[in-house]
């Protein structure tokens, strides 16, 4: 497998030059192109062609929303990650909305950063691991559709009461408590599950669990 190609765009000099060189040390990755505002980062995109865009939202000339619909319109594979503020829930929806595959705040640990660019690079949506119920919520009544599935998901009884629980915030060991069985048992559901709605952590069992009707918004906010 070729290196994952990535451009960075965002109008923080230091923030830039920062994931700029923390990712152009990890294997597999090559950093092919740079942006300081939207208009710079459409003409990077349609030069470099890169496999994973990650871009800041709020940024000048043209902002992360439009300039990623305007390359997306021309190279439509292109992977988006938005990179976001913590309290920017509807500039969030709106990237979604207009193609990203994930998002991340800007915080995000380095190695969440890292799972995000292979999961989008392998087509797979994602979603920050710090993702409120609200955004959860406001995802799941966008246009964005992130639930994309050529085979239904088959979930039994255990596994939708085990769904339900950890969307709740509870703990493998709150669980097994209330369900009679062992942590060690709980933590190998909850790896199954993941796997089978193709979910990164538990924010994308949330998000599955809302759009599916297992779980409603007031049962977890």
């Amino acid at each position: 497998m070729h290196d994952i190609n990535i451009v960075i765009a965002d109008d923080h000099e230091i923030f830039l030059d920062g994931l700029s060189l923390m990712l152009s040390r990890q294997e597999g990755f090559h950093i092919c192109g740079r942006a300081s505002n939207g208009s710079q980062l459409i003409d990077v995109v349609k030069t470099q062609k890169p496999d994973v865009v990650l871009t800041d939202i709020r940024m000048p000339i043209k902002d992360g929303i439009e300039s990623t619909k305007q390359f997306l319109m021309i190279l439509p594979d292109t992977k988006v990650i938005a990179l976001s503020m913590f309290d920017e829930e509807n500039l969030i929806v709106e990237m979604l909305e207009a193609g990203a595959k994930g998002y991340l705040l800007k915080n995000a640990h380095k190695d969440e950063i890292i799972e995000a660019i292979k999961s989008v690079y392998k087509n797979k949506n994602y979603y920050c691991a710090h993702t409120s119920a609200l955004l959860a919520g406001m995802i799941v009544r966008s246009k964005f559709n992130p639930v994309k599935s050529d085979e239904p998901v088959v979930l039994n009884d255990r596994e939708t009461a085990i769904i339900k629980m950890i969307c709740q915030q509870k703990t493998a060991e709150e669980i097994a408590d209330k369900i009679f069985l062992s942590k060690r048992t709980v933590e190998g559901y909850r790896t199954r599950i993941l796997e089978k709605i193709n979910a990164k952590n538990t924010a994308g069992v949330v998000i599955y669990a809302l759009k599916n009707g297992i779980i409603t918004e007031n049962e977890i906010l």
